[in-house]
């Protein structure tokens, strides 16, 4: 299994792009970051187990495969994680949800929980979204409380990443998967990364930042 990809897909791509830009308002932010989430859902379960089964069809007997361990668990990293959990939801109607509210301390960077509502996880395989893997420290805080159920596997599913935090996460959990839209530069002084897409909360939800 690779621990880190990048989504090489072209509408990926220039969706994304489209994120970027100071010209795209909130209306569009949102469809285009809930598509965009639809769009990365096969390459961020590629790797899930599947079964044998033996389906019936209107005129034959067959065999068929199912995801083994059913539906993955689905958890929102609050509040931009909101943006990219409308669209894997349209993939996987059936899962059951999570999530974990962090905000960032401006003056440490370090995450500071909120909120935590988790199904459970124990022996269940997990997709964590969320739109920015900047420093790192809210995606560690967020799989520290994933891995403390021992999930079957993890993977982590942003649209941008800064290599400092998919270094970070790395470190602190080796074995979770990440896969992003894209890999930015880096991150600046206040530890947002570049060229990055501003404050995702913020530009769904039209809020000040």
């Amino acid at each position: 299994m690779v621990v880190f990809s990048v989504v090489e897909h072209p509408v990926v791509i220039a969706w994304t792009d489209r994120l970027r830009s100071i010209e795209t308002g909130n209306e569009e932010f949102r469809r285009l970051l809930s598509q965009i989430g639809q769009l990365m859902v096969p390459y961020a379960t590629q790797d899930l187990p599947t079964e044998e089964i033996v389906v019936d069809t209107p005129l034959a007997e067959t065999k068929g495969r199912q995801l083994r361990g059913g539906t993955p668990v689905v958890i929102s990293v609050l509040r931009a994680g909101n943006g990219l959990l409308d669209g894997v939801l349209t993939i996987f109607s059936d899962a059951d949800v999570g999530v974990i509210g962090l905000v960032r301390d401006h003056e440490t960077l370090e995450a500071v929980e909120y909120l935590v509502k988790l199904p459970s996880l124990s022996g269940r395989h997990v997709l964590v979204v969320d739109p920015m893997l900047a420093t790192g420290h809210s995606a560690v805080a967020a799989l520290n409380r994933v891995n403390e159920q021992d999930p079957a596997s993890v993977t982590f599913m942003c649209v941008v990443a800064a290599p400092e935090g998919v270094e970070h996460l790395q470190v602190h959990h080796p074995n979770v998967r990440v896969v992003t839209a894209a890999l930015d530069e880096g991150l600046n002084s206040s530890g947002y990364i570049l060229p990055g897409l501003g404050d995702a909360g913020d530009r769904l939800y039209g809020t000040d930042a």
